[in-house]
This record gives structure tokens, sequence and C-alpha cells, in this order.
């Protein structure tokens, strides 16, 4: 069968999973009795819950005789890690673009890894049927991004179509008769080459492994694209490292093949097919699987480092073990372990004391995607403020900058424009009205001045503002930034809280708890209406007197808690302060930092 390998980019919400969607539907990969869901690649809880991709899916569909497999590639940033690898799999891209929104920032990102990567793209522009739909300026906006990203002649002669995904029609044409996909299964057959891989099908079995799984039946899986040759199930194979060091020889137990949504065992891989091997004990991603002949490894795409680390501890406060299973370091230990293995975008190092670690990553989103799967694993986890990785090149320190593309209302561009530029240190690349009442602004903002503005950014914006941040590149250190301004309101006592207390409180600032809540010395419960910190009872009740007149009971009414989600609260913190996480609550309290800490976090300062 003809073959087709085919990846699909796109911002995050630009409707990626649901093309694939019909897609799948189209293709004839459903019975027509069979139930099927919404947005059927996001098979993950997370992914679902948020509505974005966050690990990287494969399915394959067959269209006239030809086999396609498309890879769904994570729409963020933060799970880059992922896409640089996919990448090397495909032979072409279908870059999807809103018509209304254009390309965006993790869009850029994606398309730049691409490109490099002489992959051709198709530009698909999705959402047309939307009222606020400019499908023409978006593809002019799409060529000036190929071209500003160094797109040679055949990448920059790319063609376009336009689509609806929901909808379930793609047509060359604007006008078109919008009845279904099968120009974009045709212009896919057509554009994109087939694998050269094929041609090397005589020589020995190589294959480059790309994303890690298991299965609790038959084990370790690791997926990837057959480079050279032919390999059938039970045949020995061997797994070389980057470097070309042996690190196991096995015996390959069962070849899985995508198959619509679901892997099918078939008998022999084929050179230029996508597949997923089992049998391996300690082979992992980036490894290369070959026969016992071949003693050279493939070459693996570099991954760009991580520009932020966070420090794991086991939790240690009064209420520490009512809620999680796994408390002790051992065991946190060996899950973020587990995690590096098959995240390649992580990077995890104990600290001098054994008790907590580092896990350097992308950003926040893939810590807190992180963390929010081991609560609901049963883990208890005391979690620091994120802090930026300083690189020294040449002699000079250097910092990470973050392209932050930004779409506000015109009123409140100014406000935004101000905190950016100034106490944040970023430096204004562009500003130019987007339509509808709204500007959108380009900045490259230092890594450290993000951390904790998004709260800030949608209080300026009266939550109507967008913003989309991707890695840009290191620049000179910027100086020191100022942290979050207002001080904490901390607990001066263990028990219940009282609404009595609170309401009593609430003139000091806002709330982070209500009545009846679980506090402890040392927790924080409201952010304080100063830049001070203020210790505060939270359990001091009404005294009782023997007076009965209606004009001497106030009614307690409290205002509603503030009730932040964890990657709030992760960015909200101080340095002396920490995030405990547990399966059923996220709280916030004061540490005591020792000097080893202290140094770190004023260095981290500027």
């Amino acid at each position: 069968m003809d073959l087709r390998n085919i990846a699909i980019i796109a911002h995050v919400d630009h409707g990626k999973t649901t093309l694939v969607d019909e897609l799948l539907k189209q293709s004839g990969t459903y019975r027509d009795n069979q139930a099927t869901t919404e947005r059927a690649m996001d098979s993950n809880d997370l992914e679902r819950e948020r509505g974005i991709t966050i690990l990287a899916k494969a399915t394959s569909v067959e269209w006239k005789g030809t086999r396609i497999n498309i890879v769904d590639t994570p729409g963020h940033a933060d799970f880059g890690g992922e896409v640089e690898r996919i990448l090397s799999m495909v032979d072409g891209v279908v870059l999807l673009v809103d018509a209304a929104e254009g390309p965006m920032p993790q869009t850029k990102f994606v398309t730049s890894k691409a490109l490099a990567l002489g992959l051709r793209p198709i530009v698909v522009l999705n959402k047309v049927d939307k009222p606020d739909a400019e499908p023409d300026r978006a593809l002019d906006e799409c060529f000036d991004l190929f071209a500003n990203l160094g797109a040679d002649d055949d990448q920059l002669d790319f063609p376009s179509m336009y689509a609806s995904g929901r909808s379930g029609w793609a047509d060359m044409e604007l006008d078109g008769p919008r009845k279904d996909l099968s120009a974009l299964f045709d212009l896919i057959v057509d554009h994109v080459p087939a694998p050269a891989q094929i041609s090397r099908k005589d020589e020995p079995f190589r294959m480059l492994a790309t994303t890690l799984g298991s299965d609790p039946f038959i084990g370790r899986i690791l997926t990837g694209r057959v480079e050279s040759g032919t390999l059938k199930a039970g045949e020995t194979v061997k797994a070389l490292s980057r470097d070309g060091a042996l690190i196991e020889n096995f015996r390959c137990t069962k070849i899985l093949a995508f198959r619509g949504l679901s892997q099918q065992a078939i008998e022999t891989a084929e050179a230029g097919d996508i597949v997923s091997l089992a049998g391996m004990s300690k082979a992992t991603v980036a490894d290369s699987i070959v026969a016992p002949s071949v003693d050279d490894a493939l070459p693996a795409q570099p991954i760009d480092p991580p520009t932020i680390t966070v420090t794991f501890g086991i939790n240690d406060s009064p209420l520490a073990g009512r809620d999680g299973k796994k408390v002790q370091s051992r065991v946190i230990r060996e899950r973020l372990l587990k995690e590096a293995e098959s995240n390649v975008a992580i990077k995890i190092s104990d600290t001098p004391g054994g008790e907590a670690f580092e896990v350097a990553g992308r950003g926040e989103l893939q810590m807190g995607v992180l963390i929010e799967n081991m609560r609901r694993e049963g883990f208890e986890l005391s979690i620091s403020r994120p802090q930026v990785l300083f690189r020294d090149i040449d002699g000079q320190r250097m910092e990470p900058i973050e392209e932050t593309t930004i779409d506000v209302d015109d009123e409140y561009s100014g406000a935004v424009i101000e905190k950016i530029t100034g106490a944040r240190r970023g430096e204004l690349v562009e500003m130019k009205p987007a339509g509808a009442g709204k500007t959108r602004i380009i900045a490259h903002v230092p890594s450290r001045g993000l951390i904790g503005y998004h709260g800030e950014f949608l209080t300026d914006t009266r939550g109507t503002g967008v913003l989309n941040r991707v890695f840009h590149g290191w620049a000179p250190h910027k100086g020191a930034i100022p942290g979050r301004r207002a001080g904490v309101l901390i607990s001066m006592e263990k028990g219940q809280s009282v609404a009595y207390a609170l309401w009593n409180l609430e003139e000091r600032g806002r709330m982070f708890i209500g009545a009846q809540a679980e506090v402890y010395q040392g927790m924080i419960i409201g952010e304080h209406s100063r830049e001070n910190d203020l210790e505060v009872n939270p359990l001091k009740g009404k005294k009782l007197t023997n007076v009965r007149a209606s004009g001497t009971d106030e009614a307690v009414r409290l205002t509603t808690p503030i009730t932040m989600s964890l990657e709030e609260a992760i960015a909200y913190i101080d340095d002396d302060e920490l995030v405990e996480v547990t399966p059923n609550a996220i709280r916030l309290r004061k540490r005591h930092l020792d000097p080893h800490e202290r140094k770190r976090a004023a260095k981290a300062a500027g």
C-alpha cells in the first residue's frame, strides 16, 4: 500500500483535534453504528478538561488505496519536547491557522522546527465561516511568517485551503462546494512525498524511538518510524544510545501499527511505516533500535534546553498525610525519574539535602500538568516558586527571553504596555490594530518578568485579554525585576477557621479560605492590602454577652474567597513561600529558607 506520513500543527484552540475527528469519520475509519466521542485524539483526562493537546499521538486512515499516518502535535510550546522528536517521523506538515487570529506564537514555534527539517507545509485556513474571519490576511501573514523563518523557495510555494473543521469541509477556493474533506485528502496524497525510507527496504533494520509508552499486558512500548529494512515479530534486535553504546539486546515480542484510533498487531514492520515495538526493558526515547549487524546509532534531533526550574519536596505541613498515600521522598523521586525518561524536555536533579528535587522544564504550564497528574495519582508535594535558569555565554550572564503576543481591547493597551515595558523589563516589538476594537501587542519579555504576571494581566484587562508566549532566545541579564507587591495574611493558630474572625479580617485584605477550613500556624489564608506580611488569628470567635438587642448582633456575610488554580498558586507565591499540593487541596504557606536556598533565591532575583 502507498504510504504518507504527516503531522498536523496548530496553535492552541485553532481546531486541530476537531479536524482530525472529521478526517477519521470521512475516511471510513468508523463503522456506521460505532459510538464515537468528540476530540477522540485527546485521550488524556487533562487534555479533555483543558481543551489542549499535551501528548503527541498518531493515528492512521486509508484514502483511495493510500495509508496516511497522521501525527497530532501539541499546540503549546511548553510541550515542545514532544514536537521536536515527532517531526523527525513525518515527510510533510499540515499547518492549521485560525482565519480570524492568523498565525500565533505556538504556530511559529512548531513551524520553525518543521521548516528547519526541510518539510514542505500545506496551509489550511480553518474557521473561515466565523463572522470575524479574514482568510486573505491570515494567508498573507503565513507567507510572511515562512519568509521570516528562512523558508526556501519550495517551502514558500505552499498550497493553501479554506476549511471548517467543525462542519467537516475543506476546499481549494473560498466559495467552493463546502461538502467534505476529500480535497484535503487528495492534496495530502499529491503534495506530501512518500517516505524516502521505502527505497531502503533491503538494508539492515534501523528505527529511532521517538515516544515511550507502556501497556499493562505487554509492558514497555517504543514508537518511531522504521528508517530502513524490515523486522518480523520474534526477531532479536539491539538498542543503542545516541553515542552508539550498547544498551541491551532484546527479542521483539510484538509489533503494533496504527489503524484508526487503535493499534493492531502486525507480523512485519517495513521501512517508512510508523510502528510501536515491545519487548525491551531499558531502551528509551532517542535510542536507536537496530539489527544485530548494525553498530552506528541514528542521529537524534537536539532538544531545546529547559528554561525554568521548580523544587519538588515532601509535604511536611501539620496536615501532611491526610489525603494522599504517596508521601515519601523516595516515591516522589521514582515518579519524577519515570517522567524524565519519557519526557526529554524535563531534567531532574537532587538538592543538597536530598529531601527535595530540582525539576527543570519549559514553562509553568508543563510543570502544572506534571503536578496535577501526580496529585491525581495520590501524591502529596510541596512546590517552590519557579526560578529562571541562567546561562553563562562568553563570560556574560544570559537569561531566557520570551516572545509575548497579546490581544487586548484598545482601552486596556496602555496599561498592559506600561506593565510589560516598565518593571518587567520587556521591549515592545510591534503594536497594530487587530480589528473589532482590539490591539495586538508583540513584545520580548524576560521569562522572569512573566512568572506570576498572568493573573495581574487578567485583572488589568477585565478578563478580556489573551496572552500567548513562546521562547525567543537568550539575552544579557536585564537587572532586578520586582516580585509581588502585596503581602500576605498568615495564620498564627491551628484549628478550624471561624466566620466571625474572617469577617473582621476582610478589611485587612482578600481571603483565600472560607469558614470551617482547616488552618495551621504559618499557613497563608489571604492577601494583605499592604506590602508587608501580617500574622492574624482566623480562630477568634465572638465574645458572648447577656445583651440580646436587635442592634447588637450584626449579620456575618463573608465575601466569596479567592480560589486559585494550581498554576495560579505556583505563580503567585514568593521565594519564601510554598504551595502545598494534596489530592484534595491546594494550600499556600510560609517556609524557612536555609542559607543555601536564600543565596539561590537572591541570585535568581538578580
